[in-house]
């Protein structure tokens, strides 16, 4: 049986497959349009998490059952038509643009496709019951908009926000009555966070929204227009509105940002190095959209569903989580697939579509929380008959407030030696709000994209998520492969091994030991630290990590950090069944003048400096001569990074774990002159006299 809640993107196969000519008036189907609710989103206010999922902002059937009736029009079976055709094109509208926060904001399809549903199952006309336009002091000479049309003042505008009987919305200059567009797709909910306000700054932010197709759709709920006293220049003052991100959590300003809007930002290089948990204020930050609020002193009261394969549903406050479950902690990384994006597209010369991210999208941390498994037990799911295969239940989805889902192989979800999480503890401490507060899942060893955060609804089913995170974006395809099937491809759940040097210091010259042909000798050579990260997905843990210094000319070992052994009789602090933590490495060395050369082109590899890794105060002055360092890893499965990010370029570039390169440039003109061994002398022979 197909879940009864699908999410974003996911539509319904029953919508997707509707015949031109809608069955009858949506009367009729509000009570299943109803129960079809993927979730609620947050909207402008402060939610009470006591009200349930999203804040309260559902509208009973009768209600919507009282404001539409009638059979379908033909516009609406033309929308009908075209839905299939439109989720399609997101796809590759979302892999048109150019933009980073388009390629790495799915969430910009997300409204779209909402549009197209709610088109395809909404009376075009909602009956607009104001005749007359509120009073002000408007010119009306200037105004040459359609004179049968109201006007509303703003502030009338605002009266109808998400707990409304009739949301309104605003774009441009005009009004829209959106009240059948969000009972009609479980999905439409998403528009409610604009409700009362102005839809363009989430279209500014979600680009896609921006095509004459959505318009055409939008039009059918126009009721009006602003009043011309509330305009300036045509269009409603900057100051009066919203902005969707107004309310985000403060963020530590050492974070490396990619995105403000939504904030998307890199953990820091000398916190990746440094820190075997990465604090919470540096971990790093990857949002799709703006972060829910959620009360405090309610948190306790958080609702989460879990509806089963059959239909039935359970409900668990966080309160019920902590106290009715016992409690696991486990030490695990999160990495985003685009994790060493930038590094992708430079090492291979092509584009790549989404956030540049360098190597700090990955950050490691301690996660407390009940076992996924547990709840789903209590919640009447058969979990010997997964562990055994013969479960109708394939697959569990996640879904959060703010409309990100994605789903995980059940096979995962129920292994008693998984340790997915409902996690609502880091590093100790709750969830920051930018990290899931208060709920959020945690699915070790496998892409970050998996772990939902705001986490208030979980379904079981037979398929994979239909959302578009889980079907048409976190996928790799071919080097030769731009034109993509999406189905073609499975999505990325365990992630590959990978490494990254975050840390490079250096030393000055010293004389290091050499034996050539003519014997031993002193050269002169620069002392070079290194160090970063290794980590291999599925809880396979890094057996060795290997690097050159002299662009692979040959190859040492670095020196494995033994941050999972206890100090002091403590316990060990990487828990779980895996190894889901990463491993820290250093390496010493002396890297000889003559393996300076002079600097590689920009793209080949990384100089030091370019802003992962702190410059050397010599690297940008004087004789720069440089050497190109290597690092790569291997897992006890003996899987092993490529050599070349050409060989595995993917247009999402996804899963960039090509050895990773960085130039290391010093000034040479300071380093004294090499000796050999006949400036030394020969040796003497004891017996010589």
């Amino acid at each position: 049986m197909k879940p009864r809640l699908q999410h974003v993107l996911g539509l319904p196969r029953r919508l997707l497959a509707q015949p031109p000519t809608l069955p009858g008036p949506l009367s009729r189907r509000a009570p299943e349009l109803s129960r079809c609710r993927a979730f609620n989103t947050s909207v402008p206010r402060r939610v009470s998490p006591a009200e349930g999922r999203g804040g309260g902002n559902q509208r009973t059937a009768a209600a919507t059952a009282k404001r539409v009736s009638g059979p379908a029009s033909p516009r609406r079976a033309v929308a009908a038509a075209g839905l299939a055709g439109l989720v399609s094109a997101l796809a590759l509208l979302h892999l048109s643009s150019t933009s980073p926060t388009s390629f790495d904001s799915p969430a910009s399809a997300v409204a779209s496709a909402f549009s197209a549903a709610a088109a395809a199952h909404s009376d075009p006309d909602p009956g607009p019951v104001f005749t007359k336009s509120p009073s002000g002091p408007s010119s009306t000479a200037a105004d040459n908009r359609d004179p049968d049309l109201p006007r509303f003042r703003i502030s009338e505008v605002r009266k109808h926000g998400a707990d409304s009987d009739n949301p309104w919305v605003i774009h441009e200059d005009k009004v829209y009555d959106i009240t059948d567009w969000v009972p009609a797709h479980p999905g439409g909910q998403v528009i409610l966070r604009a409700a009362g306000g102005s839809i363009d700054p989430y279209w500014n932010i979600f680009s896609i929204h921006k095509n004459q197709y959505v318009y055409d759709i939008l039009a059918q709920y126009l009721i009006g227009y602003i009043d011309q006293a509330d305009l300036i220049d045509g269009l409603p003052a900057q100051d009066e509105i919203e902005d969707p991100f107004a309310d985000d959590p403060q963020r530590d300003p050492s974070l490396i940002t990619k995105t403000a809007k939504p904030r998307n930002a890199e953990t820091p290089g000398e916190a990746l190095s440094s820190q075997f948990l990465t604090p919470n204020e540096l971990f790093y930050v990857r949002n799709h959209m703006w972060v829910p609020t959620i009360d405090e002193p309610a948190a306790d009261k958080y609702v989460l569903t879990v509806e089963l394969v059959d239909g039935t549903t359970k409900q668990y406050t966080l309160q019920d989580l902590k106290s009715r479950f016992p409690s696991h902690t486990i030490t695990a990384v999160l990495q985003c697939s685009g994790n060493r994006r930038k590094h992708m597209t430079q090492g291979s010369g092509r584009s790549t579509n989404g956030l540049q991210w360098t190597a700090g999208a990955i950050s490691n941390a301690t996660w407390e929380g009940v076992l996924l498994s547990d709840v789903l037990a209590d919640a009447g799911f058969e979990v010997s008959e997964a562990l055994s295969g013969e479960s109708e239940a394939k697959h569990v989805h996640f879904a959060g407030l703010e409309a990100y889902a994605a789903s995980i192989p059940i096979k995962k979800a129920v292994d008693p030696q998984g340790d997915v999480l409902l996690a609502y503890s880091m590093n100790g401490q709750p969830l920051p709000r930018d990290h899931g507060y208060p709920l959020r899942s945690i699915v070790p060893g496998h892409v970050a994209a998996r772990s939902v955060k705001w986490l208030n609804q979980i379904t079981l089913s037979d398929e994979e998520s239909t959302s578009q995170w889980q079907r048409k974006d976190y996928k790799c395809f071919g080097p030769n492969e731009t034109k993509v099937d999406w189905d073609a491809a499975p999505a990325i759940q365990e992630l590959p091994v990978q490494s990254a040097i975050t840390e490079v210091k250096t030393g000055g010259w010293t004389k290091a030991a050499r034996n050539d042909a003519q014997g031993q000798a002193d050269e002169t050579a620069q002392k070079v630290t290194l160090g970063g990260y290794a980590y291999s997905g599925g809880g396979r843990s890094i057996i060795r990590v290997d690097v050159s210094i002299d662009s692979g000319k040959s190859w040492s070992q670095a020196y494995l950090l033994p941050d999972c052994i206890g100090k002091d009789g403590s316990p060990s602090p990487c828990q779980g069944h895996g190894a889901w933590s990463w491993k820290r490495w250093r390496f010493d060395t002396a890297v000889p003048l003559g393996t300076f050369q002079e600097p590689e082109k920009v793209g080949s590899s990384e100089q030091v400096g370019s802003g992962e890794v702190e410059s050397p105060p010599a690297a940008t002055r004087g004789n720069k001569k440089c050497t190109t360092v290597m690092v790569k890893a291997t897992d006890d499965t003996y899987n092993t990074q490529p050599e070349s990010h050409a060989a595995t370029w993917n247009l999402r570039g996804n899963l960039a774990t090509a050895w990773h390169r960085i130039q290391v440039c010093v000034d040479c003109s300071s380093a004294p002159a090499p000796s050999s061994a006949s400036d030394q002398g020969a040796p003497k022979n004891k017996n010589d006299g």
